[in-house]
């Protein structure tokens, strides 16, 4: 097997503090700048799965770098540079406490809610009768809190976060508005690619009063893709669709029992699947980019990622 990035522990200048989130570790540097490395591990149902991923933080990265350098006409992005296949460093902005949730298609946790029972997600109807995965009659925005580690991000309407403060009325009205352009132009982008962006979620923080969207974007971890070619004949047919995200790590860990529940084991991840993940995340990189995923195989991934922030810190 090809090696996987699981951990780093860098001490950078002027590095004040260390976030290890799911995937991604992150280095405050002077309260100014955020080093962010895409890991190879991987998480689903909130939880980090034991063995990572080979070239999945590469992918991450790569895709992410160039929506966020394919939409800065449309908002802002936290994005400077990208001095390592698996690291962009950018600017350290104040998050807000919520995610963005962009939906075109009734699928994943918002079916499975509707077959449950429900018609409305954080507020937003939705009409009795619908099948999994049809279209909406336009993409609607299903915001969930941020939870903090080890805890389940939770559905939450948009009047209910203007009610508690987490964001005001006219930054959230902004917020919802360049979700919705954001989500229109990955459309566009996929679109050429034969694909179909399903949904996707979108982080935003502020600097120096201004909104700004960081984190990753139309990623296989934030989003969820379809391939448009014969879409329609297996949504008449009832079949299930051709997807390229994470859910089917979400299916396969369900199959064996799995969902994040206490007192649930985490199944066996043998060398064949951990391998069919990655040929599925380099398929999706190949897929949305339209380009060849040129894998980065380093003997020490570590001291490749640290030389090249160091030589980018030292020119900020």
């Amino acid at each position: 097997m090809e090696k996987a990035l699981l951990k780093t522990d860098f001490h950078f200048e002027g590095q004040k503090s260390l976030y290890k989130g799911k995937v991604r570790d992150v280095y405050d540097i002077d309260d100014k700048y955020l080093v962010m490395v895409a890991t190879d591990r991987i998480s689903a149902f909130d939880v980090v799965l034991p063995k990572g991923i080979p070239f999945k933080g590469q992918v991450l990265n790569q895709i992410a770098s160039k929506f966020l350098d394919a939409t800065t006409d449309i908002c802002p992005n936290w994005k400077i540079a990208s001095p390592d296949p698996m690291v962009t460093v950018g600017h350290r902005c104040e998050s807000f406490p919520v995610e963005m949730i962009v939906r075109a298609y009734l699928t994943g946790s918002s079916w499975r809610d509707y077959k449950a029972g429900a018609r409305e997600i954080c507020g937003v109807p939705i009409p009795e009768g619908m099948r999994e995965h049809q279209r909406f009659a336009k993409p609607i925005v299903t915001p969930t809190t941020k939870a903090e580690q080890g805890e389940h991000d939770a559905n939450i309407s948009k009047e209910e976060i203007i009610k508690r403060g987490l964001v005001s009325a006219e930054d959230y009205a902004l917020l919802e508005e360049y979700a919705l352009k954001l989500f229109e132009r990955g459309s566009e982008m996929a679109a050429k690619q034969g694909l179909i962006l399903v949904d996707t979620k979108y982080e935003f923080g502020k600097k120096d009063g201004k909104i700004y969207l960081i984190d990753e974007i139309h990623t296989p971890d934030s989003s969820r893709y379809f391939y448009a070619d014969g879409y329609q004949e297996r949504f008449d047919k009832g079949e299930q669709q051709r997807q390229l995200s994470k859910e089917f790590v979400r299916e396969w860990l369900m199959e064996h029992g799995f969902q994040g529940r206490e007192g649930e084991q985490v199944p066996e991840m043998t060398d064949e699947f951990v391998k069919s993940v990655s040929d599925r995340y380099i398929e999706l990189y190949e897929r949305i980019t339209g380009e060849k995923f040129v894998r980065d195989e380093c003997e020490d991934i570590t001291s490749r990622i640290e030389n090249n922030v160091k030589n980018m810190l030292a020119r900020l």
